[in-house]
């Protein structure tokens, strides 16, 4: 396949990939990912909030959040319209 460049590290370094290698950062494959350090974690807690709170890593939720009725922002916070979705 083509040869992409990427720029990281705020425009110091560059990298060659491949297009053909499959993304190791979304899909199922990256879930798997997510699980796996996630059963790592065990009952682990984490601090929140400047300190504040606790929570368990273990509880934290897999689900994605709907937008669907939630109002979200637009146009650098000048307007704003509902979520259908």
């Amino acid at each position: 396949m083509a040869k992409v460049t990427r720029v990281v590290g705020r425009g110091t370094k560059r990298r060659t990939t491949d297009t053909g290698k499959k993304s190791s950062f979304a899909g199922d494959s990256y879930k798997e990912y997510q699980d796996a350090k996630a059963k790592a974690a065990g009952n682990r807690t984490v601090t929140t909030g400047r300190g504040t709170g606790k929570r368990k890593l273990s509880s934290v939720t897999k689900k994605s959040a709907s937008a669907k009725g939630r109002t979200r922002v637009t146009g650098r916070g000048t307007g704003s319209r509902k979520g259908k979705s």
